[in-house]
C-alpha cells in the first residue's frame, strides 16, 4: 500500500507544478492582452489629442499633423488582428489551467483515497497482530 501511496504523492506533485505552469502561462497571456488594448488606448488618445493651433497655420504643418494622424490611425487598426489574436491565445491558456486545475484535484482526491486505505490497512493489521481477551463475567474465575 505504501508504494501505491507514493506513486499517488507524487501524481498529486506532479499536477500542482503543472496547474502552476498553466496558471502562470494564462497569466502571462492576459498581461499581453491587456498591454495590447492599453497601446490601442494610448494610439487612440494621442490621435484625438491632434489638433491644429489656433490662428494662423500653415499648409506645411498641417499636412504633417495630417501625416501623423494616418500613420497613428494605422498602427492603431494594425493592432486589432494583434489584439484578437492575443485575446484567442489568452482564452486558450485559461482553458488549459482550468484542465490542470481539474487534473490536480483529481489526483489530489486520489491521493486522499490512498491515504484512508493505507491508515484503514494498518489498523486492519494490527486488529489481526493481537488475540482478543475473553472477557471475564462475574463469578468465574481464571
Amino acid at each position: 500500500m505504501s508504494a501505491l501511496l507514493n506513486q499517488r504523492a507524487r501524481i498529486s506533485r506532479v499536477r500542482r507544478i503543472q496547474h502552476g505552469l498553466a496558471a502562470s502561462r494564462a497569466a502571462e497571456a492576459a498581461g499581453r492582452v491587456q498591454m495590447l488594448e492599453s497601446n490601442v488606448e494610448r494610439l487612440s488618445r494621442i490621435r484625438g489629442e491632434l489638433r491644429p493651433a489656433s490662428g494662423e497655420t500653415s499648409g506645411a504643418a498641417l499636412a504633417r499633423m495630417g501625416e501623423l494622424a494616418m500613420r497613428l490611425d494605422q498602427a492603431r487598426f494594425g493592432l486589432a488582428p494583434t489584439v484578437e489574436n492575443a485575446r484567442a491565445v489568452a482564452a486558450t491558456r485559461e482553458n488549459e489551467r482550468r484542465g490542470a486545475r481539474r487534473d490536480q484535484e483529481s489526483a489530489e482526491k486520489l491521493e486522499r483515497a490512498a491515504l484512508t486505505l493505507a491508515e484503514a490497512a494498518a489498523e486492519r493489521r494490527l486488529g489481526v497482530g493481537r488475540r482478543p481477551q475473553p472477557r471475564l463475567t462475574e463469578g468465574e474465575q481464571e
